[in-house]
C-alpha cells in the first residue's frame, strides 16, 4: 500500500482518523475480539455493529478505534455512542480495537478522532437503540410508537413497563439491521455536552492502566539499542565481549530498521540491558552528515526565504483597490527544530514467530506498523496483530513506526518476545523532529492605516519519515501548500495577498509534531499582523477585526475559511480578557487567532510581565474557541490547557540544536518544558454551537507563541522574531 502522507497530509488525516467507511449500517461482526488478544471468540449478547456490544447483564461495551494519547478519546467517543443508544453511562465500558477486526483504519492523528467518527458512532448507537425498541415492542405485542429508549432500558409509555437492554439483547440480535436510523436532535442530548470524568482516570492515577512500558509476556526479554550518534551514521564494527559478560545480558544483535542504525543489547531486565549497552564497544561510520551544523542550516533557511518561491496562493487585487503603501515593513521569523518530549519514551513489545506475530505498542499508527512489520519480517499482514496500549503522550511522534520495526527485528533475531525500550536520551536525540523553518514577511499599510500588501514566503523541508516528494510533487504548489498551514490559509482580507514556499533539504529526520506545520507559519503571520497594526498606529485587536467580515467565507486551497467564526472568537477572547483594561506597570497584552485546518477557530489573549532583571513571565492566557458541538467540556478544556503548555514550552526554550551531525539535547534539563510554577492562569470560553464537532488536539498550539510574543512587545517594545525566548532571560530585541 502506498503511503498517502506523501501525497496529501489532509487525505492522510482523513484516512487514519475515519475508521468507518465500511462500517456504517449493515456491517456485522459474527465474532467479537477479546481485549488483549489477536484472535476472536464467540460474540456474547447483542452485536449490531463493529463498535458496540450489549451483554445479557446490561453491560454496554464500546470498541474504541482511536489511540488514547492523553486526549481523552476513550471517554468522548463512547459518549457519542451512549447518547444515541440512550445508554446508562454507568454501565458503559471500553475495549480497544486491534488490527484485523474489519476496521479500515485505526490510526489517530490530525485532530480528527471526534470529527471523523461523529456520524458513524451516532449511527452505531442509533442502530442499536432502534433494534432494542423493536425487540421490546415485539415482546409486549404493542405498537412500537408507544415505546421509548431511556437510560439503558426500553419503556412502554402507557403502562410504565420497562425492559433493560440486557434482557432485550438476545431478541434484538435476531432483528434486521435498520438502514437509516433516526438520530437525536442535539437539544435532547443528556450525555453529549456534559462533563464526564475520564473512564481511564482512576487506573491512570493509581498506576493500574496498561501503557506500553507496562506490557509483560511470559519469557519476555528486554532490549535497548546503542544508535549512531550522527544522523545517518552506520556501524563500522563492534565488539560485544564486555557486554556479554555483564550480568543478565543474553544477546547482542545489530539493528538497521529504525531511523538510526545501531546495536541492540538483549537482557533479562531493563537495567541489565542498559548496563550491557554501556559496556558495548562500537566503532561508527559517521556517514555523510558528520559536518551538518544546525546554526549554519538556520542561516541557510533565512537566506532561502529571500529566494524565488513556489507560489501557493496569490489573490487578485479588486478593481479600484489601492495597493500603494505609505509605509512598508519586512521581517523574518524563525522557528527551530522541535522534539516531541513525550513523558513516556518510545517502546514496543514484539513477539515474532513463524506464522504469527503480535505487537504491543503505544502507537498512533497500528495499521502502518502492521504493514511495515509485514514487509520487514516477510510475513502476510493478516498474520500480524497490533495491540494498541495507552500512550504517555503522542504529539505526532507515535505516527512514526521506527520503534516497532526495531522491536520486531530484535525479536526475530533472538526468537523470543522482546520489549525494546528507549532511554530519555534516546528519545530526545533519535526521533523525528518538527522541521525548522524561516518565514519571510513583507507588507505595507496605506495612509489611512489599512493593509495594502502582504507576502509570506516559508523556507523549510518536508516530513521525511514518510519519504521524499516525487519530482512532480516537488514542483507542485499543492504539495507545498499542504506543507504550509498557517501561511497559505491566511484568514484575513488583504489586497494582493501572496504566499510561497522554498523547499530546503536537510538530513534531519522530520515528521508530524503537534499541529505539524501550523505553529511556525502562524507564529510569523500573527506576529506580522501585529507589526502592521503597529506601523499603522492601530490597536492590534481592532486591526484584525477590520480585516474579518462577519459574513465572509472563502476557500484557501482545499480549506474552508469562515471569517465570521474567527472574528467571533477574537472578540470573545478580548472581551473576557478585558482588552482595554489598564495593566500594572511592566505588563503587556497580546492577541493571536487561527482557523486550524479550515475547522476549529481559536484565539488567545496573553498577558506577560517583566521583571527588573529583564525577565518575562506569562501571567494569564484567555482562550475563546469554536469547535462545533462539544462532546465533553472537560476534555476540551484539558486539550487547551495542554496545548498552552506545549506552545509555551517552545517559547521558553524548547529547541533542538545540532552540531557535527549530533543532536545536542538529551533530557528535560537541556530541552526545557514548562514547569508547574511557570504555568499561567488559564481561562477558557467555549462558543456554543450545533455544528458538527471539529478537532481539539492540535488547534490550541499555533496561536500560543504569537500571543505571548505580542504581549512581550506590548510590555517591552522589543519584537521577538526568533524562537525560543529564553525565559526567564531578557526578552531580547529586534532581530
Amino acid at each position: 500500500m502506498s503511503d498517502p502522507y506523501k501525497t496529501n497530509r489532509r487525505c492522510f488525516i482523513k484516512a487514519i482518523s475515519t475508521s468507518s467507511a465500511a462500517l456504517v449500517l449493515g456491517f456485522h461482526l459474527p465474532v467479537a475480539a477479546k481485549p488483549g488478544q489477536g484472535g476472536a471468540a464467540p460474540a456474547k449478547g447483542f452485536v449490531p455493529n463493529a463498535y458496540l456490544r450489549i451483554d445479557p447483564d446490561g453491560t454496554v461495551t464500546v470498541t474504541v478505534t482511536k489511540s488514547e494519547i492523553g486526549q481523552g478519546v476513550r471517554t468522548s467517543l463512547p459518549m457519542i455512542v451512549a447518547e444515541e443508544l440512550e445508554a446508562d453511562w454507568s454501565r458503559v465500558v471500553v475495549t480497544q480495537a486491534t488490527t484485523g477486526l474489519g476496521f479500515k483504519s485505526l490510526g489517530t492523528g490530525g485532530s480528527w478522532a471526534i470529527g471523523g467518527n461523529w456520524t458513524p458512532l451516532r449511527t452505531a448507537g442509533a442502530t442499536a437503540r432502534e433494534m432494542l425498541v423493536s425487540a421490546a415492542a415485539a415482546a409486549w405485542s404493542v405498537d412500537r410508537a408507544t415505546c421509548r429508549a431511556e437510560k439503558g432500558s426500553v419503556v412502554h409509555a402507557p403502562t410504565g413497563r420497562r425492559l433493560g437492554y440486557g434482557e432485550l439483547a438476545e431478541a434484538a440480535s435476531k432483528l434486521q439491521v435498520p438502514t437509516n436510523p433516526p438520530l437525536k436532535d442535539p437539544k435532547n442530548y443528556t450525555i453529549i455536552g456534559t462533563r464526564r470524568p475520564r473512564i481511564d482516570g482512576r487506573p491512570i492515577v493509581t498506576g493500574t492502566a496498561t501503557f506500553g512500558l507496562d506490557v509483560r509476556l511470559p519469557g519476555m526479554k528486554f532490549a535497548t539499542i546503542l544508535r549512531s550518534p550522527v544522523m545517518g551514521g552506520k556501524v563500522a564494527k563492534w565488539d560485544d565481549k564486555r557486554a556479554m559478560t555483564s550480568a543478565g545480558v543474553r544477546a547482542v544483535v545489530p539493528v538497521s530498521s529504525g531511523l538510526a542504525a545501531g546495536v541492540a543489547v538483549v537482557a533479562d531486565s531493563t537495567w541489565a540491558a542498559f548496563k550491557g549497552r554501556e559496556a558495548l564497544d562500537v566503532t561508527w561510520d559517521n556517514g555523510p552528515n558528520a559536518a551538518f551544523d544546525g546554526e549554519a542550516f538556520r542561516k541557510k533557511l533565512e537566506e532561502s526565504s529571500h529566494a524565488s518561491a513556489i507560489v501557493t496562493r496569490k489573490d487578485a487585487v479588486a478593481a479600484g483597490t489601492s495597493v500603494t503603501a505609505a509605509r512598508s515593513i519586512e521581517a523574518t521569523y524563525e522557528y527551530p527544530f522541535q522534539a516531541h518530549a513525550t513523558l513516556e519514551p518510545m517502546n514496543c513489545v514484539a513477539d515474532v514467530r513463524d506464522g504469527r506475530t503480535e505487537i504491543w505498542a503505544p502507537t498512533q499508527a497500528p495499521d502502518r506498523i502492521r504493514e511495515r512489520v509485514a514487509a520487514l519480517i516477510k510475513q502476510p499482514a493478516e498474520t500480524i496483530t497490533v495491540h494498541v496500549t495507552m500512550s504517555g503522550g503522542g504529539f505526532g511522534r507515535r505516527l512514526g513506526v521506527d520503534y516497532a520495526l526495531e522491536a520486531a527485528e530484535v525479536s526475530m533475531a533472538v526468537k523470543s518476545p522482546v520489549q525494546v525500550i528507549w532511554s530519555r536520551e534516546d528519545d530526545m536525540r533519535h526521533g523525528h523532529f518538527q522541521p525548522a523553518s524561516a518565514n519571510r514577511m513583507t507588507g505595507g499599510v496605506d495612509a489611512k492605516g489599512a493593509p495594502v500588501a502582504w507576502k509570506q514566503v516559508k523556507a523549510g523541508s518536508y516530513l521525511s519519515i514518510f519519504g521524499p516528494p516525487s519530482a512532480a510533487e516537488r514542483a507542485s504548489s499543492d504539495y507545498w501548500r499542504d506543507a504550509s498551514w498557517g501561511c497559505y490559509d491566511n484568514p484575513y482580507s488583504i489586497p494582493g495577498l501572496e504566499t510561497g514556499y522554498v523547499p530546503v533539504d536537510s538530513p534531519v529526520p522530520t515528521g508530524p509534531w503537534r499541529a505539524v506545520y501550523s505553529p511556525s507559519c502562524s507564529f510569523a503571520r500573527e506576529s506580522f499582523v501585529d507589526e502592521l497594526a503597529h506601523a499603522a498606529g492601530r490597536d492590534p485587536l481592532e486591526f484584525r477585526l477590520s480585516l474579518l467580515d462577519p459574513a465572509k467565507k472563502f476557500k484557501a486551497g482545499n480549506l474552508n475559511i469562515d471569517q465570521g467564526r474567527l472574528r467571533s472568537v477574537l472578540a470573545l477572547a478580548a472581551e473576557k480578557a478585558q482588552w482595554t483594561r489598564k495593566l500594572p506597570p511592566g505588563w503587556g497584552r497580546g492577541i493571536a487567532g487561527n482557523v486550524y485546518d479550515g475547522d476549529t477557530c481559536l484565539a488567545y489573549v496573553a498577558e506577560a510581565s517583566t521583571g527588573k532583571d529583564g525577565s518575562i513571565r506569562v501571567e494569564r492566557m484567555v482562550c475563546a474557541v469554536d469547535c462545533g458541538i462539544v462532546i465533553n467540556p472537560s476534555g476540551v478544556e484539558a486539550q487547551i490547557e495542554g496545548g498552552i503548555a506545549f506552545g509555551l514550552s517552545t517559547v521558553i526554550g524548547g529547541e533542538i540544536t545540532i552540531r557535527a551531525g549530533r543532536v545536542e539535547q538529551s533530557s528535560f534539563l537541556d530541552y526545557p518544558v514548562i514547569r508547574m510554577d511557570q504555568m499561567p492562569k488559564v481561562e477558557i470560553h467555549i462558543v456554543p454551537s450545533t455544528a458538527s464537532p471539529t478537532g481539539m488536539g492540535e488547534p490550541p498550539v499555533p496561536p500560543v507563541a504569537p500571543a505571548v510574543t505580542n504581549a512581550i512587545f506590548n510590555a517591552t517594545g522589543k519584537r521577538i522574531r526568533r524562537l525560543p525566548v529564553r525565559l526567564p532571560a531578557a526578552a531580547g530585541g529586534e532581530k
